[in-house]
Formats: C-alpha cells, structure tokens, sequence
C-alpha cells in the first residue's frame, strides 16, 4: 500500500481517541496507537500503567494484540500519539512489536514524517534471523 492511499488523518484521529482511555497515574504520560492492517481493519491500544513499573503495557503492545486477537495479518500504517495528540516516536521495545507483525514496509507516522519500518528499524532483527 502506498502512503497516499492511507487516510492518516483517520488513523491519526482514532489513535487520539485511545490515547484518551489511556490509564496513566504514574507517568501522566498517556500514548494511543492506531495501525492499519492489509485487510483493511484498524488495530490500536493505549499505555496502561501499573504501580509495578516493570508491567507497565506500551499503547503498541495493546494494538499488536488486539492484531492477533481479532484475526491476525499485516500492519501496513501505524500511527501513535502523546497526550496533547501530537505525533511520537515509538521506543525501540514498540519498534520491534511494529516490525514483527508489519515488516520493513509497514509506514510509520514520526514526528519528522512518514517512514518505512526499514528506515526507523535499520538492520532489525526479525523472524527470519532465527531460521539460521
């Protein structure tokens, strides 16, 4: 799929409307992510923290399972914003998540443009690293 086929603004729109269910005590920091699958569906989650940091769940994590539990396939665009709804970067944890279930050729919204996972994931390391 091509960047211009994807309506970012919509995927844009409904991470900011996870992002607002986020449960966020701690950090006062609530994430919201919306990804576009190849099917057509949209997937997305928001951070929820705990008081035992470690178990804290990325707003990624949330849309990756989410991903599986509803039928599984291909990111094609992901989306992921802050509080104020402004676009972020995802941590390299959630790059990684990204990069398992959507590929070198999943777009990536970032704060300096849209991005293929190849470029914000150089040299990642993926499932095919473990057939050797």
């Amino acid at each position: 799929m091509h960047e211009q086929e994807i309506d970012w603004v919509a995927l844009k729109a409904r991470a900011t409307e996870l992002m607002e269910r986020a449960y966020a005590p701690y950090s006062q920091y609530p994430v919201g992510v919306a990804g576009l699958v190849d099917d057509g569906r949209v997937v997305g989650g928001c951070n929820v923290e705990n008081a035992g940091y470690g178990v804290t769940l990325c707003a990624e994590c949330g849309m990756i399972s989410e991903l599986i539990a509803t039928g599984g396939g291909r990111l094609v665009a992901v989306s992921c914003v802050n509080g104020s709804g402004a676009t972020i970067m995802p941590c390299g944890r959630c790059r990684q998540l990204i990069w398992e279930h959507g590929g070198a050729e999943c777009l990536l919204e970032t704060p300096r443009g849209v991005l293929p996972m190849d470029q914000v994931l150089p040299q990642a390391f993926g499932p095919e690293d473990l057939e050797a």
